[in-house]
């Protein structure tokens, strides 16, 4: 699913790109990779069009509201700067002088600071790359009530990767508009499966499309390093 770019020759490339995913629950449908294997997805097809170092995903981070189901791993914000520091500093000690986090887990939210506080780092799909992307792919239900496992993960699969899908997304609906003591309580207390959203509603039409709207965003990520399309 990952597959490795020793073939691959990096020697000029000045910016990486690193697909920050988790481990995690998504309902009864999607896999514990899911963010993960998106963020790879993101990833990939911009390392296919910008001439940038795509590196392996780190697959745990951040998913301690998911605790209450079985398979979720998390580690601490501590430890998910401290590895994203340290893959940044070892990459400039071999003139890769930029670092692009693709981010596929909400819950990441340190990784903001992480590039804040840090020196050529860029965080990727921001807010409004993401509302360019499901308002190009015709995204129907909100980035709110879209939160977890629900219509635009599941388009990304089932156009990227099919395989991984199970069957019944067509029947898991559910909405879960009241959250406001996620951060306190986890996500347990609003969703029995652990989806929120409406992943009915996915296509492999509306992946293709949101994968497309992506890359051509991050188009104002390689001007910012001075990246030309591939």
């Amino acid at each position: 699913m990952f597959p490795s770019d020793t073939t691959v020759d990096v020697r000029d490339q000045r910016v990486a790109v690193l697909p920050v995913g988790s481990t995690e629950q998504h309902g009864p449908h999607l896999p514990l990779a899911t963010d993960s294997v998106i963020a790879w997805t993101i990833a990939s097809a911009i390392a296919a069009r910008y001439p940038v170092r795509l590196l392996p995903p780190l697959q745990f981070s951040c998913s301690q509201e998911h605790a209450g189901w079985a398979g979720t791993v998390s580690i601490t914000a501590r430890t998910l700067i401290s590895v994203v520091e340290d893959i940044a500093d070892s990459l400039r000690r071999t003139g890769v002088t930029n670092l692009v986090l693709v981010n596929g887990h909400g819950g990441n939210y340190v990784l903001s600071n992480v590039v804040q506080e840090g020196e050529g780092l860029a965080l990727f799909p921001g807010r409004d790359d993401w509302a360019f992307a499901r308002e190009k792919a015709g995204i129907e239900t909100s980035a709110y009530s879209d939160m977890h496992a629900g219509e635009l993960e599941t388009s990304i699969l089932l156009h990227a990767h099919p395989d991984l899908i199970r069957p019944g997304y067509d029947s898991a609906d559910h909405l879960a508009e009241d959250r406001r003591h996620m951060l306190t309580l986890g996500l347990a207390p609003y969703t029995g499966s652990g989806v929120i959203g409406r992943p009915s509603l996915a296509s492999a039409r509306k992946g293709e499309l949101l994968l497309a709207g992506l890359t051509e965003s991050f188009g104002h990520y390689a001007a910012l390093f001075g990246l030309g399309a591939a």
